[in-house]
């Protein structure tokens, strides 16, 4: 025993065992519970990797705020975008994941094993460290945008243009993914409005150009919109302001917000590349990120696609390099 080591207080002991409970360590951590975070999970746990996935804010991601999904192989009838979620929880809890509640809050990858802090309290350390968190579709912060979410109001033209084929659809936006969804929506529907808030497009010249050679898409420049509105089968109608102040009624049943996405990457920041917008950088063909042993799948890493089964691809990728990965070290 050493005699000039001072006794500890029963308080003090119940403050080491409780910071000593709060910290576990696991083979491979997934954060995100998307369709790339299931997917990852689904290959781990299947190598006998023992993933835990913690399933952040929003459970499922995305995709549980779609009604209906007919896009993703396997469901010849379609999906609503919770069960599709359902589905793979329960086949990566089939196969031993351990799929938990719990958001992550800050991030230590300065050393291995990685740490991951959860709400604010848990901190788990990693040998292999998978992000998958997705990122989140800015909107414009409309109550009743809020209301019909799902029911008329997307923020994906590709995954939900296809309810509205022959309907009259408006677009939010003025840059290059507005000018893409638009002209994309023009080739379903029969009449596509573009409201803009500038006098000018932000797109690139030759996306400019598609939407003026497009005949079905009409451009509201300056306007903003007021309000959406509808009832209990969805959206009807819009309310605009025009540059004067005046009110503007337009006829739709599809309301697309294409202003951009936040990827959800800030608490990674300080240690993994990203570009300027804070979509993490992978090395191409991989899910490899600059740091070793920390992968990166989905939304997160992806501007251009933000589709389920691109996520889904994405996932495996990244369960399949943290297999490989681990099976060349010893920890």
């Amino acid at each position: 025993m050493d005699l000039f080591k001072p006794l500890e207080s029963k308080g003090e002991e119940s403050k080491k065992g409780s910071a000593e409970s709060s910290k576990e360590h696991v083979k491979v951590l997934i954060i995100g519970s998307g369709p790339a975070g299931y997917t990852a999970a689904i290959y781990a746990a299947r190598a006998n990797l023992s993933p835990v996935l913690y399933e952040g804010l929003q459970p499922g991601g995305q995709l549980t705020t779609t009604t209906e999904v007919d896009n993703f192989p396997g469901y010849p009838q379609g999906v609503t975008g919770p069960e599709m979620m359902e589905d793979l929880k329960k086949q990566a809890e089939r196969f031993g994941t351990q799929v938990r509640f719990g958001m992550a809050t800050a991030a230590d990858l300065s050393k291995q094993p990685y740490a991951i802090t959860i709400d604010n309290d848990k901190v788990i350390t990693a040998d292999a460290l998978i992000i998958a968190t997705g990122a989140t579709a800015k909107y414009l912060g409309l109550d009743s945008e809020e209301k019909f979410k799902g029911q008329g109001v997307s923020a994906c033209a590709t995954c939900d243009g296809f309810f509205y084929k022959g309907q009259d659809v408006a677009v939010v936006g003025g840059g290059d993914t507005a000018c893409e969804e638009a002209t994309y929506l023009a080739g379903i529907c029969k009449k596509v409005y573009m409201i803009v808030r500038k006098p000018y497009l932000r797109a690139s010249k030759a996306m400019q150009d598609r939407v003026a050679a497009t005949k079905n898409i009409e451009v509201l420049y300056e306007h903003n919109t007021k309000e959406i509105v509808g009832d209990m089968s969805g959206v009807n109608g819009a309310i605009l302001t025009n540059g004067k102040g005046e009110e503007v009624k337009i006829d739709i049943t599809g309301f697309f917000v294409a202003i951009g996405h936040q990827p959800n990457s800030d608490i990674f920041k300080e240690y993994i590349d990203m570009d300027e917008t804070g979509y993490i950088t992978t090395i191409p063909g991989t899910s490899k990120t600059n740091v070793e042993g920390v992968f990166a799948c989905g939304d997160v890493q992806d501007k251009h696609y933000r589709q389920a089964i691109t996520a889904a691809g994405s996932g495996c990728m990244a369960a399949l390099d943290a297999e490989r990965y681990l099976g060349t070290r010893i920890f």
